[in-house]
Formats: structure tokens, C-alpha cells, sequence
């Protein structure tokens, strides 16, 4: 499988020069300086009303940048290709906001392990800072019947949510009336997604493959594999398919429709559909809608949540009344929302008769000295392991998400080495896991570079009174404790958390008496590894590996052999 042809200038800057392509032919927003955000031009105009940011990761456009301008979104924070944004740019696009005079701040936030996390790590920052911010979590997917401990992913349905939340605050209301009457329409929507094709993410190898007579039901706008596949069907039959798949009353994640509901429908490019296959999908949705009784107050055609080149389709249908269907009617200059007739959609539109025939016929501190070159020495074997490791990652996650896990891993090693090459790295441990911490969310990107931020966070606070084989057994505790609490992880949930657990339990021998750092950390890394390659075996409860099948995840999880291989390489570095 060969990687495919993209028309970008580099695959690192990809992003950047997307944002920079949107904003030069839209006076209407402007750039965050030094960070990857986009705002409103007109900030001032925000005074006294309630501010409204999302994104996430770069390869859904026009989301999430194209749905910022009044009545809308006030800004967005967008990260690398198929990766949440950093923790740094949301909490500096939330002072942004703050500053400019909003009165309180709501998050829009799809439902992915990285978005909560990031999200919610600066939502917390900005709080501690006296800030009136809140969070919406969007889950509208409809692909699967058993419950996910995860819970359902964000689709489409988020730019509904984008427009009611942005009327609302347009009209002057508050933060806590916003909040509750977004959520309660939130409750009343469903997605679900149909492909004829994967996507891929720029420089990487498509995500999965399908033959010329397959399509795939209930896949996720990251490339991730769907709950069914089957043979191509004619348009009709799809949409009959998803329709009664979203409805079906065995479905845990279905959306009640009875006949007489009033629904506002978005016809959704995956990215890479025809225009014409997708008026096709139209008409056959408003069809079958009108054969269930159902009213489509609202009909939206259009590429408004892609995932890249990907051949495919999803309906989004949000139940709604009188007053929901005025927001969504309400005025907006957000260049991504189509000029949507305010009238229903219907089949039994009365045609024009035939003319007659006429007569003729879309900064910390640095030191020096023995603690220093040992911290140096430790950095340096990490990063290179992550290095040499780069394809074999990528590919172990190419199974389970997007492929990038190499990618990510490399991009921090890359970082790290810059670091330490620029300046000492820190010889109090304390000090330098905060550094890392800090280096990775700004650098490392995706759910892994916040995972770390928050393990190293939390490990740095019992090392600030001294730095003992017992201080740091309690700090390894307090990063395995604050994963936990922020991703939503356990043991067994087949994650990175799975060898650092494992090597944490080794590491409580350093409390002991007697304990010698070296044989302790060699146990620890054994215990790991082992646990690293248990992961193969688990199905996955955590991030974005928990959407597949147990039987198609053959290998270990990418992130727990990362783990293993950074705690062999310290383990090396200290040994030589």
C-alpha cells in the first residue's frame, strides 16, 4: 500500500498553511500570534456577551475554523492533522476572549479522549485564574448498539451545536442559559457515517482498506473502521440502512423518531463524495424521512465536517421546535454556513409546468554538575529509542486509529533533543519532569503529549522536598493517579496506562529499606514489558482504540510498547 498523493507544501506544516489559506481570504478572522488559533476580527464586538470556542484537530474542514463569525463561533483552536490541539492554545485563546471583554466562555467540544483532555486540562488552568468558562461535550454518533465506556463520538452534529450556541449568545443570553439549552439539544440528535473508501493523513498510509464492492457503516472522521461492512448498495438502500440502523430500538445509541417529529437534517460530505452522489443521498434521505412521518424542518446539503479525502457520507438529524428551528435560522456570518432557505425540505415540491413549444420549435531553570549529565545522558537514550522506533509505532496504530502514534512519539523526541541541546536540562527532578511536562503538551500534541504532561505534572510534586528512592516511588504513584483520574483509563482497558501500572507496583519496592535504585528499575522495566505485550490480548476500554473490534486489534497497543521502551532506555542510560 503505497502512501497517497496530497497537495500540501510539507506534512508538518500542513496545518498552518490551511489556517493561513482561510484567514487570508476572510477578513473576518484573524490569528492568535504564536499559536494555532483563529478569532474573530471584530473581538470588541464580544463585550458583555458570552464567548464561543472548539476545534481540534486539523483534516475536518471547513470545522471547525470555517463556522467562526457573528452568531457563531468566536474562535477555534485547531491542532496537527487528526490531533488535539495543544493545551497552551486553548488557555491562551480563553484569556483571549476573556480580555477582549466576554462575558463567561463556553467550550464546544467533541467527544474524544484528546479534545476532553486538552479542553478540559485549560478550562481548569483558566478557572484557576478566576475565569467564567464552561465545557459542552458533543456525542452524537449512532454506530454502535453496546454501550462504550468511551462514550459517543462527536460527529456532525457539533456545527448544530456551533449555530444554536452562537444565536444564543448572539441574542444576549447567558452562559448558564446557553449551556442548558444546548444540552438538552445535544440529547435530542444522532449521527452516523457510511464510506466508500479510507483517508489518510498526510505522509501516512490510508487507515484501512476496502475492496471495490465494499462500504463500511459507523466509521469515525479520523479513519477509524466502522461497526459493519457490507457490499455496495444503491443510494436508496443506504440510506434506508443508516436510517434504520440510527433508529433501531436495540441500539443503545439510537435516536428516538416517531412519526410527527420535527428534525432538521444535515447531509454531510465526508470529503471526498461527488456533489452529485451527494444530492443523490439527499433526496433519498428526505424520502425515506417523509415515508417515517417525519417533518425536515431544516435541510442542510453541503462538506461541513470532512475527514479528508474519505468517499463518504453521514446524516446527522437533530430533533427540534419552534424555537431551535429560529436558531437555526438566525443570521450568521460564519463563511461556512450555507444560506439556508428558511423553509422545509419535502419530495412533493410541485414542479414548473412545461413551457408550450413554440412556432417553430466548500522558561525554567537550568543548572549544572553530576545531575545534570545524568538527566542529559537519560534524555538522549529516550529520545533516540523513540526515534528508531518511529515506523513500528506508526504501524501498530494503524490498526487501531490514525497511525500517527510513531509520529507523535518522534515529534517529542525531536523536541526534547532540541531542548537539551539549547540548554542544561534541569538537575532537580522536580524541576525537570515540570520542564517536560510543559515541553511535551507545547510540542508532542494527540491524547500521548497531554497523557505525559499530566503523569509528569503529578510526578514532579512529591520530588519538590527531596528527590529519594522513597519520593520517587510516590511520585510515579501521583502521575499513574492523575491519568487515571483525567483520561478515564484502567488497567485493562489495553492503554499506555497498562505497562506504567505495572511498573509503578515494581517501583513501590524503593520504599523498602535496603533498596537499591537499579535492580528495583530493572524489575519495574521487566514488569512492563510484560504488560506491554499483554495489551495484545485485551480489548481496548480507553481512547480512540475502544471504537474497534478485539478482533482486529491483533498487536499491542502502540502507546504501551512506547511506555515499555522509554522505561528500557532510563533503565540503559543508568546501567551505563
Amino acid at each position: 500500500m503505497e502512501v497517497p498523493k496530497k497537495l500540501v507544501n510539507s506534512v508538518t506544516g500542513c496545518a498552518d498553511d490551511a489556517l493561513a489559506g482561510l484567514v487570508a481570504c476572510n477578513p473576518g478572522v484573524r490569528v492568535l500570534q504564536g499559536h494555532r488559533v483563529v478569532l474573530r476580527a471584530d473581538l470588541g464586538a464580544m463585550r458583555g456577551r458570552v464567548a464561543l470556542l472548539s476545534g481540534g484537530g486539523s483534516g475536518h474542514e471547513p470545522a471547525h475554523a470555517g463556522y467562526i463569525g457573528k452568531g457563531m463561533l468566536t474562535g477555534v483552536v485547531a491542532g496537527a492533522v487528526f490531533t488535539s490541539p495543544a493545551v497552551g492554545s486553548v488557555l491562551a485563546a480563553i484569556r483571549a476572549v476573556t480580555q477582549a471583554g466576554a462575558a463567561g466562555t463556553l467550550l464546544i467540544v467533541k467527544n474524544y479522549t484528546g479534545d476532553r483532555l486538552n479542553f478540559g486540562l485549560a478550562l481548569e488552568r483558566a478557572r484557576a485564574e478566576g475565569t467564567d468558562v464552561r465545557m459542552v461535550v458533543v456525542g452524537d454518533d449512532c454506530a454502535f448498539a453496546a454501550p462504550k465506556k468511551a462514550g459517543r463520538r462527536g460527529l456532525c452534529g457539533t456545527i448544530l451545536v456551533h449555530k444554536v450556541a452562537g444565536a444564543l449568545a448572539e441574542a444576549g443570553a447567558s452562559l448558564d442559559e446557553i449551556v442548558e439549552k444546548v444540552s438538552a439539544a445535544t440529547k435530542g440528535m444522532g449521527t452516523l457515517g457510511l464510506s466508500l473508501s479510507p483517508c489518510s493523513v498526510p505522509g501516512s498510509k490510508p487507515t484501512f482498506q476496502l475492496a471495490a464492492d465494499e462500504m463500511e457503516l459507523g466509521l469515525g472522521i479520523h479513519g477509524e473502521a466502522g461497526v459493519c461492512r457490507m457490499k455496495v448498495l444503491l443510494a436508496d438502500e443506504v440510506v434506508e440502512t443508516m436510517l434504520a440502523h440510527m433508529t433501531d430500538p436495540s441500539n443503545a445509541s439510537r435516536l428516538p423518531l416517531s412519526p410527527g417529529a420535527s428534525v432538521v437534517l444535515v447531509v454531510n460530505n465526508l470529503g471526498g463524495l461527488s456533489c452529485l452522489e451527494l444530492g443523490i443521498v439527499a433526496g433519498a434521505a428526505v424520502r425515506r424521512l417523509e415515508s417515517r412521518g417525519i417533518r425536515i424542518a431544516r435541510a442542510l446539503v453541503g462538506s461541513f465536517m470532512t475527514a479528508l479525502e474519505m468517499a463518504g457520507v453521514s446524516l446527522t438529524l437533530m430533533l427540534v421546535d419552534e424555537e431551535l428551528v429560529g436558531l437555526i435560522d438566525a443570521d450568521t456570518t460564519a463563511v461556512a454556513w450555507p444560506n439556508l432557505p428558511a423553509a422545509p425540505a419535502t419530495s412533493q415540491r410541485q414542479e414548473v409546468p412545461a413551457p408550450k413549444e413554440g412556432p417553430g420549435t466548500m522558561q525554567h531553570e537550568t543548572s549544572t554538575g553530576p545531575g545534570t549529565a545524568r538527566a542529559q545522558l537519560v534524555l538522549e537514550r529516550v529520545c533516540s529509542t523513540l526515534l528508531a522506533m518511529q515506523d513500528r509505532l506508526n504501524e501498530l496504530d494503524r490498526a487501531a486509529g490514525d497511525g500517527d502514534c510513531g509520529h507523535t512519539h518522534a515529534r517529542a523526541a525531536q523536541a526534547i533533543q532540541e531542548w537539551v541541546r539549547a540548554r542544561p536540562p534541569p538537575a532537580a527532578p522536580a524541576r525537570l519532569l515540570s520542564a517536560l511536562a510543559d515541553l511535551l503538551l507545547e510540542k508532542m500534541g494527540g491524547s500521548s503529549g497531554v497523557l505525559y504532561g499530566l503523569f509528569l505534572t503529578a510526578a514532579a510534586g512529591p520530588l519538590r522536598s527531596g528527590g529519594d528512592l522513597a519520593a520517587w516511588a510516590d511520585a510515579m504513584d501521583a502521575g499513574v493517579e492523575a491519568m487515571q483520574r483525567y483520561g478515564g483509563a484502567a488497567p485493562g482497558d489495553r492503554t499506555m496506562l497498562d505497562p506504567l501500572c505495572a511498573a509503578v507496583q515494581a517501583l513501590h519496592a524503593l520504599r523498602g529499606p535496603n533498596a537499591q535504585l537499579l535492580p528495583v528499575l530493572a524489575a519495574a522495566v521487566q514488569s512492563a514489558e510484560a504488560a506491554a505485550e499483554a495489551t495484545r490480548h485485551m480489548e481496548a476500554g480507553a481512547g480512540r482504540a475502544s471504537y474497534i473490534s478485539s478482533a482486529q486489534l491483533l498487536q499491542p497497543d502502540p502507546g504501551a510498547v512506547a511506555v515499555a521502551a522509554v522505561l528500557r532506555a532510563v533503565l540503559e542510560a543508568l546501567q551505563s
